[in-house]
């Protein structure tokens, strides 16, 4: 059964159609190719999977996924996300694109990238950032 999403509507609203949302694909996977290369794109499930494949198929690049969750499993929402599954081995020091939806406090994105033993790494020896560096729209409203 499809979860219930509980939307605050005094944020606002943007509803994404089809055509809206490849377009909004097609502007990422540009922004990416201007200024990074990925060897291997990862969608973070359940949302990012979609866009990451979308954006993947754009730059010809391979594609993988992994569950980074609050809710998968759980009778309740959890106040952390977790990490369902493992990382796959393709993507252990290659550069990697990391897609989700949408990106509030940073949590998954920092678990999956924490993860993920990616490359290159930076001068602290770390992967990847732990802030989103490309988006196709900064939205204050629900998506």
């Amino acid at each position: 059964m499809p979860r219930r999403q509980v939307v605050d509507r005094s944020r606002g609203v943007l509803e994404v159609d089809w055509p809206l949302f490849g377009e909004m694909s097609r502007a990422l996977a540009l922004k990416v190719a201007r200024g990074y290369d990925p060897e291997i794109v990862v969608g973070i499930a359940t949302a990012g999977v979609v866009p990451g494949a979308v954006v993947a198929a754009i730059l010809d690049k391979p594609f993988h996924s992994i569950i980074v969750s609050r809710r998968y499993q759980a009778e309740a929402v959890r106040e952390t996300p977790s990490v369902f599954g493992s990382v796959p081995t393709d993507v252990r020091n290659r550069r990697v694109l990391l897609v989700d939806e949408t990106c509030d406090t940073g949590s998954t994105l920092r678990l999956a990238v924490d993860r993920a033993p990616v490359g290159p790494r930076g001068k602290s020896g770390r992967p990847g950032v732990s802030r989103p560096t490309g988006y196709a729209t900064a939205e204050t409203a629900s998506v």
